[in-house]
């Protein structure tokens, strides 16, 4: 595989939930912290376009209408902040319960420490500690990303009432339904190896890049 050529390779894909917004992947070898996977999936326009940004904040919260849910914080992870902005306006527009005085919800993102582990500094603390929590992921394929979020929440004593994924390969994390717009299904032959039984590796196919929810890094195969 030729691993300058991702972004020629690119190909648009849409949720049965909405056609107005594609999902951009190419097919090779990549990895993650977690796994290995022959798709890289490029969020960039969900999380940066504001008319798509605007539409997946719809559908998420359609996930949670007419449920008995109060919602005061959103964390947001892998750089889905614009998409928590306009979910939490539309949390807002829509009447949802808000147990902040202001009446107002708190959109925030956590730190990582010099020992990379989750954190939240005082000041965005008192954000989290007492509040009903939604976490907001931009990719989910193990869901261990999404244990160690609420680990951390937890930690800093929020509650979690909802977890939300852009795309995401599991339904459920620690009890807990993940809510998606796009899915394994969306993407032809969509697939993800645990690193030690790669059938890419096993073939010596050469790594094409190193993927996360902010996107990828290529670099020669080791």
């Amino acid at each position: 595989m030729n691993n300058l050529d991702i972004a020629s390779r690119m190909q648009e894909f849409y949720s049965s939930q909405s056609n107005m917004v594609p999902l951009h992947a190419a097919h090779g070898h990549f990895c993650t912290s977690h796994s290995h996977i022959n798709y890289y999936i490029d969020l960039t326009t969900l999380k940066t376009r504001i008319s798509e940004a605007r539409e997946c904040a719809k559908l998420i919260e359609r996930n949670y209408r007419g449920k008995a849910i109060a919602i005061d914080t959103i964390v947001c992870m892998d750089g889905t902040e614009t998409v928590g902005t306009f979910l939490a306006q539309e949390f807002e527009d829509n009447k949802y319960l808000i147990t902040n005085k202001h009446a107002s919800i708190y959109v925030v993102t956590p730190e990582y420490n010099r020992n990379n582990q989750l954190m939240f500094r005082d000041n965005i603390a008192a954000t989290i500690k007492g509040k009903n929590v939604l976490l907001l992921m931009a990719t989910t394929t193990t869901g261990r990303t999404i244990t160690r979020s609420m680990e951390c929440i937890k930690y800093y004593q929020g509650n979690v009432v909802g977890v939300d994924s852009l795309f995401s390969t599991i339904d459920e994390v620690n009890g807990f339904k993940v809510n998606h717009i796009f899915e394994a299904n969306d993407l032809p032959g969509y697939e993800a190896y645990d690193p030690n039984d790669c059938p890419f590796c096993k073939k010596g196919i050469q790594i094409e890049a190193m993927v996360n929810g902010f996107g990828y890094s290529q670099y020669m195969a080791f």
